[in-house]
């Protein structure tokens, strides 16, 4: 969606307020639930009456925010890097961001090709310490590679560490990642990690809340967790400090409701010390995907007898309906032999099958996909019906 097809421009006044107002800001938040987007909008732009909840000088410098935000540029640079904008009630809107209140985004900046809002059904948090052990690294690649295997979507901030170790595992293992950032998903940071944002860019999906070539503060990584949070069904900590930010992931989880998990470490690492914490309070104790999965799937989206009918084909886009079309009826099949049958890249089949893994039309069979057997009834039901 652009601001050119939106009949009364909200979405481009959204794209200026993610220039104004700060990632979590409830007051922020309580305007536009309380006052509306235009009218917030216009108040800042136009000299209305300060809205409450700031001081003068507070009031002044979002106005003067305002003043130097140019939102139409903004989603051309955002165009031109092959980035969209999607806010609340868009079709792409993970529903579960709501559950944030008055701190849930003015909107997201995507960066690759996949749906959001399906990738998001089946996703799980795997966030830790930066400087992590190689005990650590070793456990979070692992963890990630086995989630992906199992379908899930593996969520994390793109940081070194932890973070960067789940991403390379699901993207080892053919798998979906997503990584959310605290600064504009135009601009890889850290810098360091810029070969593996693009990567997960092609390959999954990079988010964030701020606009392109916005720089990353030390608040804005604390509040980009409660994204990650939101996004996923649970929280799994691997390695972090008391103090450590992964940490904030996963108490914001805990009052979304969200399952927390942690992997011990050993008993004498420091490093493992804030997960320790977390386990002898409300998180659970897991060692590998399948523990995970098996607690994550408790709330209904893990569903290998699953027995809900399969939506009608006609309703996928013409991508995923391509990349189904190409999937052998008997037998699993590698990305790249349904890439060279669909007529698109192996990048586009994983991020379709995610999607229609999350549908209930595929499942994942070591390093294939086939059909599960709902999507084969419908396939013969609807060849049947023609």
């Amino acid at each position: 969606m652009t601001a050119d097809t939106e009949p009364d421009g909200e979405l481009l006044l959204r794209v200026l307020l993610t220039r104004v107002v700060e990632p979590g800001d409830e007051v922020g938040g309580r305007w536009l639930r309380e006052y509306g987007v235009r009218e917030v909008a216009r108040r800042l732009r136009d000299g209305g009456e300060p809205l409450p909840g700031v001081s003068g000088t507070r009031w002044s410098g979002l106005r003067a925010r305002a003043a130097r935000a140019e939102p139409h540029r903004d989603l051309a640079v955002a165009r031109a890097a092959g980035v969209r904008f999607v806010a609340p009630g868009d079709t792409e809107w993970p529903a579960q961001l709501d559950d944030l209140g008055d701190a849930r985004p003015v909107g997201l900046w995507l960066r690759g090709r996949p749906s959001l809002r399906i990738w998001a059904l089946r996703s799980v948090a795997v966030v830790g310490a930066r400087a992590c052990t190689g005990y650590g690294a070793h456990m979070a690649a692992t963890l990630a590679a086995g989630l992906t295997e199992r379908g899930w979507v593996v969520v994390s901030g793109g940081a070194y560490g932890i973070d960067g170790a789940a991403h390379r595992g699901a993207l080892g293992a053919g798998g979906a990642t997503v990584a959310v950032l605290a600064c504009g998903v135009d601009r890889p940071y850290p810098r360091g990690h810029a070969e593996l944002i693009t990567r997960i860019a092609e390959q999954g999906l990079v988010v964030g809340e701020l606009p392109p070539g916005d720089h990353p503060t030390p608040s804005r990584f604390i509040l980009r967790n409660r994204v990650i949070a939101a996004l996923t069904r649970g929280t799994v900590v691997v390695e972090a400090a008391h103090r450590s930010g992964s940490l904030v992931t996963a108490r914001a989880a805990q009052r979304l409701g969200r399952f927390t998990m942690g992997v011990p470490g050993p008993a004498t690492s420091g490093l493992s010390a804030g997960v320790h914490e977390l386990l002898r309070g409300e998180g659970v104790l897991v060692t590998d995907a399948a523990d995970v999965v098996e607690l994550v799937g408790d709330m209904g989206e893990l569903a290998p007898a699953r027995r809900g009918p399969v939506l009608p084909r006609d309703l996928l886009e013409p991508g995923a309906r391509q990349v189904l079309a190409a999937l052998p009826a008997r037998r699993p099949a590698q990305p790249r032999e349904i890439a060279s049958d669909a007529q698109t890249t192996p990048d586009e089949v994983i991020a379709r099958l995610y999607e229609l893994r999350a549908l209930g039309y595929v499942e994942r069979h070591g390093d294939g996909w086939k059909l599960t057997r709902q999507a084969v009834m419908s396939v013969r039901s609807g060849r049947a019906a023609r």
